[in-house]
């Protein structure tokens, strides 16, 4: 029996205070500032500790997605804190409408929530598909376009942070500038609803110029690790016990997609859906617009790396699309579907040859499509490493660690290797 539905109601948006939960840090930063401009009052959190783990595995069952736990559980520790006021709190949390276990992340934390004593709480669900209305929260396209200027500057200082830190000369120094840009960025945000993309992609080169004269960077080899995955586990800290700080400290570079590539990957389904299918072919032109119009401002900041910075910018997600020819079908969307493996190809025809995918521990979708598709990726590309690493309550992040370094030692053997076959010019 489902829980009773507490709705968010328009009174509530002016009294309340709404908990995020914490995927991307820098990304979710900037959305939180984003809903505060439109009258919300979101508060991002921040906690990492194992008490989000046993707050989890208290009231969710032990089976369920490890995602599912860990936002379940930061939420519930947040409530019982005794920092929010549970009678004047609501929860925030974004659901696809698919086949994967997420869609099903909001019944679980009402059920956890009225466990816990906290039946009062209203969840909203962030989803583009219907699913749940609340009469305080509305995304209207202006709130929508906003978001996506914060997945833009996210998915920016992502990749940048990535490209610099391995290399910095000055440890600490890149992800100090991160920060500077995050608050100046949540400021811009912050200034009223009017912000031109003009404004956007002018800020997007500054950010840019900024990270290439700032950062001095060592030229050194290292070892170049790809990282892939379910979302959460993919991106999240908390979900895969700091996998770059842990790569980065072992002498690796990582690089990972970003947001903008798994929207783009959602909205695309539709239109999949409609041509494979012929399902909601009114929904899939609209899609197809949406599409389109992300596309093109991704190709906007593929464009603005090139004019402003010598950094690699991000795939077009064309291309992206187009590596799964061969291997597996776009009608392949449960989970991250073929998404996954197209990262991996990506990742190895760009250099990457060392891929981690970061999987919640009996995710099907993930162990189908990644794990699942690493043996004909291997017989397609020489000397690829492709590790995958399960994440669990259960899982012992030593074993996941031991792992990580035998990839890693394997890497460095086989570079070695290389460079002493290597035929100097006559």
């Amino acid at each position: 029996m489902s829980e009773e539905r507490v709705l968010f109601t328009k009174a509530m948006k002016k009294e309340y205070t709404i908990l995020l939960p914490n995927m991307l840090p820098m990304h979710f930063k900037l959305l939180a500032r984003v809903m505060n401009s439109y009258g919300y009052h979101a508060v991002l959190l921040e906690s990492t500790d194992r008490e989000i783990i046993d707050y989890g595995l208290r009231y969710v069952h032990n089976d369920t997605c490890y995602p599912a736990l860990l936002i379940i559980g930061q939420f519930l520790r947040a409530l019982s804190s005794g920092e929010y006021d549970p009678d004047k709190t609501a929860l925030l949390l974004t659901q696809t409408g698919g086949g994967c276990r997420a869609s099903n992340y909001i019944p679980l934390l009402r059920k956890a929530l009225a466990k816990a004593g906290f039946a009062q709480v209203p969840v909203i669900s962030l989803n583009l598909a219907g699913m749940e209305k609340n009469p305080g929260f509305k995304i209207t396209p202006a709130l929508l376009k906003r978001m996506l200027y914060g997945v833009y500057y996210g998915d920016l200082l992502l990749n940048l942070v990535n490209q610099c830190r391995p290399y910095e000369k000055t440890p600490g120094e890149t992800k100090a500038l991160a920060e500077e840009w995050v608050e100046k960025l949540a400021l811009q945000m912050d200034k009223g609803r009017s912000v031109p993309y003009r404004t956007v992609k002018k800020t997007y080169a500054e950010i840019l110029r900024d990270f290439e004269a700032k950062i001095p960077r060592a030229e050194i080899p290292k070892v170049r690790v790809g990282i892939v995955g379910e979302i959460f586990v993919k991106f999240s800290p908390l979900g895969n016990n700091n996998l770059e700080d842990f790569l980065v400290a072992e002498g690796a570079e990582t690089f990972m997609a970003g947001l903008l590539d798994f929207l783009m990957y959602s909205v695309n389904t539709a239109v999949t859906d409609a041509r494979l299918y012929g399902m909601k072919r009114k929904s899939a032109r609209l899609m197809g617009v949406i599409y389109r119009y992300i596309h093109k401002k991704q190709l906007d900041f593929i464009r603005l790396y090139r004019e402003n910075s010598h950094f690699i910018p991000p795939v077009d997600f064309e291309k992206t699309r187009a590596a799964i020819k061969g291997y597996i079908s776009e009608g392949v969307q449960m989970g991250e579907g073929w998404l996954l493996p197209a990262e991996m190809i990506e990742l190895i025809e760009s250099g990457f040859r060392n891929v981690v995918c970061a999987q919640p521990f009996g995710c099907l979708p993930n162990h189908i499509v990644g794990k699942g598709m690493m043996k004909v990726i291997r017989e397609r590309h020489a000397n690829v490493n492709l590790v995958a690493i399960d994440y669990d309550a259960s899982a012992s992040r030593i074993n996941q660690e031991n792992r990580l370094k035998l990839m890693l030692a394997n890497a460095n053997r086989l570079a070695e290797t290389e460079k002493t076959n290597q035929v100097e010019p006559t």
